[in-house]
């Protein structure tokens, strides 16, 4: 509160000065824009293209191994080994009721490598598995 200074009204100033509050949320607003797209990264793999391929939205809740190209998987973005797996997803699988994962490998990895993965997934009780591709550019209109 501020006291009115000049004029025939000699009491206290009731308003609120908002100016300083809006400049923070904006700020903050600001900072939140930047950072969202790189949490959101992931582990870094150069995917393979294919021409038939579906959107599916990303969720919060959705569990995504990755595989880069030196073999090195992770879960959910946090490095594990290929013996580590199964039992890192049937804890991670325990307290969800849609058993699905999605699989982001680099298209260098070889293709043991990946089935080796899916065995595992398999038996730790995934119902459901996808690839995660990039979608194929089509050239000339064909």
């Amino acid at each position: 509160m501020s006291m009115n200074v000049g004029g025939s009204q000699g009491g206290l100033k009731a308003d609120i000065n908002v100016t300083p509050l809006v400049d923070v949320m904006l700020v903050l607003l600001i900072i939140m824009m930047l950072v969202a797209p790189m949490l959101q990264k992931g582990v870094d793999v150069k995917l393979p293209s294919a021409a038939n391929t579906t959107d599916k939205p990303d969720t919060q809740g959705q569990t995504v191994v990755g595989i880069q190209a030196n073999k090195q998987i992770f879960l959910n973005s946090v490095p594990v080994r290929q013996a580590d797996l199964q039992t890192r997803v049937t804890d991670l699988m325990a307290s969800q009721t849609e058993k699905v994962v999605l699989i982001k490998a680099d298209e260098d990895v070889d293709y043991g490598t990946v089935m080796e993965t899916m065995d595992n997934l398999r038996a730790a009780g995934v119902e459901d598995m996808g690839l995660i591709t990039e979608r194929k550019v089509r050239v000339g209109g064909n």
